[in-house]
């Protein structure tokens, strides 16, 4: 079940991120960001608990997802799938035309998953991510969201 998240959920979201990456968000991060009007946040929960989240914002008529975080027992399994297709779909309700992305370009599982659902690369930002072994370059990833047909 997807359902929205509130920034008074800051501490539950970044449990998730801490199981989810190497280099975490803290809560006050989260809780910094979700301050915004424009950024949103969405959990994925199962019948016994939340298995991840995305945060994204949405505004004039762009989107950006800043992050998807699937706890390690629940991937691959759709969760990633859902949470990125409802975060596009909740930046379309919000106005957003497209919605992009940044990816690890070494993150061959998420840059698949997206280009699964439509992203393509738009982009490379060099050195972007710091790595334990050097930086790692981003890439830009771009899709149009669909619009419903009236």
């Amino acid at each position: 079940m997807i359902e929205a998240a509130t920034a008074e959920q800051a501490e539950l979201l970044a449990s998730l991120h801490a199981r989810a990456f190497d280099r975490p968000w803290s809560a006050g991060e989260i809780s910094k960001l979700m301050e915004n009007a424009a950024v949103f946040a969405i959990l994925s929960r199962s019948e016994r608990e939340v298995q991840g989240f995305a945060l994204a914002w949405a505004a004039a008529g762009d989107a950006e997802l800043l992050t998807v975080a699937v706890v390690p027992e629940a991937r691959r399994r759709g969760v990633g799938a859902s949470l990125v297709t409802s975060a596009g779909v909740a930046a379309l309700v919000r106005g957003a035309a497209s919605m992009h992305l940044e990816v690890a370009e070494d993150n061959a599982a998420g840059r698949a998953l997206y280009a699964k659902l439509g992203y393509e690369e738009a982009g490379r930002r060099a050195a972007y991510y710091a790595g334990e072994g050097g930086s790692v370059d981003a890439i830009v990833m771009r899709r149009t969201l669909p619009r419903p047909l009236v």
